[in-house]
Order: C-alpha cells, then sequence, then structure tokens
C-alpha cells in the first residue's frame, strides 16, 4: 500500500515539472515577425504534455530502532474494599481428631465392707493342656510287692513307682489311671503275673470304664503271665486303667507293669 502511493506521488510531480518546463521554454513569441514581441495566447501557443518519465524504484527499509530502556515499576495500588461475606458452603466430612489428654486422676473411693462367703461351687472339668503336636507322651508304672486279693472284676490295679513318666504326662499311681492330656493315637500294655496260689486271675484294660482287652490264667500251680495290649484313639480327659479278679504277684523285680504311649497326635 505505501509502495502504490509512493508510485501516484511520484507520477504528480513529473507532470507538474513538466508543465512548468515547457511554459518556460515556449515563453512569448514574436508576431508576423515584424513589431516588438506580443503575448501570444497560451492555449495557442502551448505545445502538448511531454510523457512522463518511470518511476523510482521504492527506497530500502530503514532499519530498527533499538529497544527502549523498561519504564519504572509504579507503585502498589490501594487496596480496594472488602466484597460481601459469600454464602455458607456445604458441611464437610467428619474429621477424626486427635484423643485429647488424659485427664487428672479421681480420688479413691471408699473400701467397701466385705461380703458374704459364698456357697463353694462344683469342682471344674480337667484343665486343659496345650495341643503341642509335637509333644511327647509316655508312661511305664510297676508293682513291687503283691497285690491284694480282689473279687471283683471292678477293683482297680494300683501302682508303686514309675520307670518311666516324660513332662506332660499324668499318671496317678494311687488309682493306676493314666488322664489323656494331648488327643491322639495311644498304644497301650500290660503284664501281670499271677500270684501261684490264686486260682484265676483277670486283668482287664479299661478306657473310660469299659474293657478294651482282657487277659485270663486259670493255672492254680505255679506263677503266670497275664499280659495283653491295644491301640486306642482319646481324647482329651479320657482315662486308662487296669482292673482284675484275683491276686498279682511282683517284688523288685517287677514281674507286673503296665505301660503307654502316644503314637500319632490328633
Amino acid at each position: 500500500m505505501k509502495i502504490c502511493v509512493a508510485t501516484v506521488l511520484s507520477i504528480a510531480l513529473l507532470l507538474g515539472n513538466s508543465v512548468n518546463l515547457r511554459a518556460s521554454v515556449t515563453g512569448p513569441v514574436a508576431s508576423d515577425g515584424d513589431g516588438p514581441a506580443s503575448q501570444a495566447c497560451p492555449m495557442c501557443c502551448q505545445g502538448s504534455a511531454a510523457i512522463p518519465g518511470i518511476p523510482g524504484l521504492p527506497g530500502s527499509l530503514g532499519q530498527p530502532g533499538s529497544k527502549g530502556e523498561p519504564g519504572q515499576k509504579g507503585d502498589i495500588g490501594q487496596s480496594g474494599p472488602m466484597g460481601e461475606r459469600g454464602a455458607a458452603g456445604p458441611q464437610g466430612d467428619e474429621g477424626i481428631g486427635q484423643p485429647g489428654k488424659i485427664g487428672p486422676r479421681g480420688v479413691p473411693g471408699v473400701v467397701g465392707p466385705t461380703g458374704e462367703t459364698g456357697v463353694k461351687g462344683q469342682k471344674g472339668e480337667p484343665g486343659e493342656t496345650p495341643n503341642d503336636s509335637n509333644q511327647r507322651v509316655a508312661f511305664t508304672v510297676v508293682r513291687t510287692s503283691h497285690s491284694d486279693t480282689s473279687t471283683s472284676h471292678d477293683t482297680r490295679l494300683p501302682f508303686q513307682a514309675t520307670e518311666t513318666l516324660l513332662p506332660g504326662t499324668s499318671f496317678d499311681l494311687e488309682t493306676g489311671t493314666f488322664t489323656c492330656g494331648v488327643p491322639g493315637t495311644y498304644v497301650f500294655m500290660f503284664s501281670v503275673c499271677k500270684y501261684y496260689s490264686s486260682s484265676d486271675l483277670y486283668v482287664h484294660l479299661r478306657k473310660n470304664g469299659d474293657a478294651v482287652v482282657t487277659g485270663l490264667s486259670t493255672d492254680s500251680s505255679h506263677h503266670e503271665q497275664v499280659s495283653g495290649s491295644a491301640v486306642v484313639v482319646l481324647q482329651r480327659g479320657d482315662t486308662m486303667d487296669l482292673t482284675m479278679d484275683g491276686r498279682a504277684y511282683s517284688d523288685s523285680y517287677h514281674y507286673t507293669s503296665f505301660s503307654g504311649f502316644l503314637l500319632y497326635p490328633e
């Protein structure tokens, strides 16, 4: 756009200069060749207009000026007036607060009077031994003297000494009773010597009072060994014992014995 305007202005200047130059060259001319020069009519005496010259090329663009120095920072304006208070937002989720401080200890209360002694409760069940699958249970008990003569199949055979009693194994010598503390599969064996003058000897291996296996001797002419064994599954609190009808023989050589051990824990 700037180049077009410059071109038009150049053409106009050239035309103007051409007209002035022609007027000055033509000037006044003589009239009929005699007498002083007379003024001729410009319309009659002016020649035709010259052809305008070719416009010059536009000049090159100037170099951009250098960047000015930054102005000084203006002063901070005054704070505007406080706006109106907005509407309350929705209630937030309930937060978890920190625990409060422990309050001071209260004054100790007055010691109350001693109450009356209550009625004695019934004896509780035997306590449970921890069920340790690695626990070992085994016993061997013996008699060191002859037993009394029994005439009842329900007479328990007591024992007088322990040859083996592993920790955690419960055996009552006075009643000849083993009490299970670790549930599992057990093996029991007994060997009772019949007193020679006794006519018969019955020996019963019992679980919770019921016979499991029985040994018998009816020879009254000499001593005879009565034995038996059984594999029994027991739960905690089950009992095993021996009962006999007759008389058992024994001394320091331990002819009468009772053994048992845990084969597999439950």
